[in-house]
């Protein structure tokens, strides 16, 4: 059962992401009716404060050697450049091996990567750092489509607020849905949200050289309303069907059709935030032609769909 939670801070620590599990498991909520917790702070040395950020500092009043007994590793985001002491990935390998828990946030991912325990595991960090992640640790199986991911022992959350969802997450497996709805109300957050971080990625268009697809680019940027095919791009492009789309391929990194689709679902995210045009209109904007398939499109890009999306970022 779930009792002992060490948070292992490293030498710079994100005052949010350690709010988020303080919030969850180090304050007494057992007039809620949920479990006591005991949570343990430790650093590299007990009493030694430790960078948070704009002159605050965090002091742990225990070192790594405390999270012995811990039945829940957490570890919040610090950095992603390596700069671990042994004794901390030993912490962490150690927990595996005894069959403890390890929850990461954000970028606390990578001190479990440089442990050793993702290793042919699936794991999530913040989806700019997902690529880093991905690059230098191949072993990894890294998915930035989600907010937390729960693989054995080990559950790994995306940027910032995840870490809510990953730590109730992990209460509503060992103590039920009920105790993670209790905590839920208090923090006066969602219980579960639905959709992953894909709806909070900027994607950006691809540079390109003036001399390759970068006008083309352009003209369907300023035409997503268009009826808009792949031998009509050719044609612009003095190219044949079969050379331009493996041109495209080669130089945007996805065929015309599919970048095409993106582009106007990202138009249609810019729409929904910004308007209040019938969805609808949307679709018609972004040349989808009908709502359904708007919905279908922005469903499987996003995560969610373009009622839900417009209620989370504009709450209208």
């Amino acid at each position: 059962m779930l009792r002992t939670i060490a948070v292992v801070l490293q030498k710079r620590v994100a005052m949010f992401e350690y709010g988020v599990i303080n919030e969850v498991f180090g304050i007494d909520r057992t007039g809620d009716g949920v479990p006591s917790f005991e949570m343990l702070v430790c650093g590299p040395e007990a009493g030694v404060p430790i960078d948070a950020g704009n002159g605050v500092q965090l002091v742990p009043p225990d070192d790594y050697s405390a999270c012995a007994r811990a039945d829940l590793i957490a570890i919040p985001a610090g950095n992603t450049n390596g700069d671990y002491t042994e004794e901390s990935l030993d912490v962490l390998r150690a927990a595996v091996a005894r069959g403890a828990r390890v929850l990461t946030v954000c970028s606390g991912a990578f001190l479990a990567a440089h442990a050793g325990i993702l290793d042919g595991r699936r794991a999530t960090t913040h989806w700019m750092y997902g690529e880093k992640l991905a690059r230098q640790f191949p072993d990894v199986i890294v998915d930035t489509d989600v907010l937390f991911v729960d693989d054995g022992p080990i559950t790994t959350s995306a940027g910032t607020a995840a870490g809510i969802d990953a730590a109730l997450h992990i209460v509503r497996q060992e103590f039920g849905s009920d105790i993670a709805n209790r905590i839920a109300r208090r923090m006066v957050v969602a219980p579960h949200r639905d959709g992953g971080q894909r709806q909070y990625v900027e994607a950006p268009v691809p540079a390109c050289d003036s001399d390759g697809f970068g006008e083309t680019l352009s003209w369907m940027i300023e035409n997503l309303d268009a009826d808009i095919a792949v031998n009509d791009l050719a044609n612009r492009a003095h190219l044949s069907p079969r050379t331009f789309a493996r041109r495209f391929v080669d130089e945007v990194g996805v065929p015309p059709h599919r970048w095409l689709t993106e582009q106007r679902v990202l138009h249609a995210q810019r729409l929904l935030e910004s308007t209040m045009i019938t969805v609808d209109d949307v679709a018609s904007r972004c040349g989808f032609g009908s709502a359904t398939l708007l919905r279908h499109h922005f469903s499987a890009m996003v995560g969610v769909s373009p009622g839900s999306y417009r209620q989370r970022f504009t709450g209208r």
